[in-house]
């Protein structure tokens, strides 16, 4: 990776560490729902924009939309309505914490239901390592019954599980551009969330946004969803799927800032303990730190 490569992750990760702050004002006025149409609505838009002025075609066939019905359930409507719920009773920055283990699941899921990438012992002291973390976060959560904040982190733990399902999923996406990919997951997505947004929340009864919550929801669609997905899938291009994989370290980061700075959230010393713990399980994952000594002779 070359400096402009850096500097792109990094305003990956700002843009996708945005995300949970911008959901945690979205849903201080809408519900979770209607904040996910919100989202993937204008991304789609924005993204089928872009599609048509690189000279693209979304014309794959019937059964690829199908698979990116599949796909924007796994990686955007059942994840993005998780955490969305989930911020409504935790903080921003424990949510994208919790997020951070999407990785684990994902070596988890490949192992287990993959063809072709069974876990290395590495990989797998990587996710222990990550279950630790997990374990330190949640602390008295964990056995503090149904009440409390535990559903709402184990609803952003579920979310980092679909996630490693749609890491696996995607797999069948290979042979497509990787804009027309992103813009056909979130138009499928927002296809499948109006009916829902209709049934639960329909939209003439939606309170209209304050001017903070209408700018949260344009930078979620815009800046967290379609710009991010043009970074990322160029990053993957220039730099392949391990380099960007590294974003996952750096996406609390900024999310923690952001809500510290901003909302006035704060953290427990457990949830930095807990954070710590789930990247060394991601750098064991990761595996380039334990490179060159496993390429030195005996």
């Amino acid at each position: 990776m070359d400096l402009s490569d850096w500097l792109l992750l990094l305003l990956l990760s700002l843009l996708w560490g945005a995300s949970f702050f911008f959901g945690k004002i979205a849903v201080s006025e809408w519900p979770p729902l209607a904040v996910v149409l919100a989202r993937v609505g204008m991304a789609a838009a924005a993204l089928l924009l872009v599609v048509r002025l690189s000279g693209l075609s979304m014309r794959v066939g019937g059964r690829m939309w199908l698979a990116f019905f599949g796909m924007g359930l796994l990686n955007n409507l059942i994840p993005f309505g998780l955490i969305f719920w989930g911020q409504t009773q935790i903080a921003s920055g424990l949510a994208s914490i919790l997020n951070a283990t999407t990785p684990l699941f994902g070596v988890i899921v490949a192992h287990l239901f993959g063809q072709d990438e069974k876990a290395t012992g590495l990989k797998l002291a990587g996710v222990g390592a990550g279950i630790v973390g997990v374990a330190i976060l949640m602390g008295p959560d964990a056995i503090g019954g149904v009440s409390g904040a535990l559903l709402p982190q184990l609803a952003c733990l579920a979310a980092a599980l679909s996630y490693g399902f749609a890491g696996l999923y995607g797999r069948r996406f290979r042979g497509l551009p990787p804009l027309v990919t992103a813009a056909g997951q979130v138009s499928a997505t927002t296809v499948m969330t109006i009916p829902l947004v209709i049934a639960f929340h329909p939209p003439w009864k939606l309170p209209v946004p304050s001017a903070p919550v209408a700018l949260s929801l344009i930078g979620l669609a815009l800046l967290s969803t379609a710009l991010a997905y043009v970074i990322f899938f160029r990053i993957m291009r220039r730099a392949g799927g391990t380099n960007v994989m590294l974003v996952t370290f750096l996406i609390p980061v900024s999310a923690i800032l952001l809500g510290w700075g901003i909302l006035g959230e704060a953290l427990l010393p457990r949830h930095f303990l807990g954070m710590a713990a789930i990247a060394a399980g991601l750098a064991l994952i990761d595996g380039r730190l334990f490179g060159p000594a496993r390429a030195r002779p005996a």
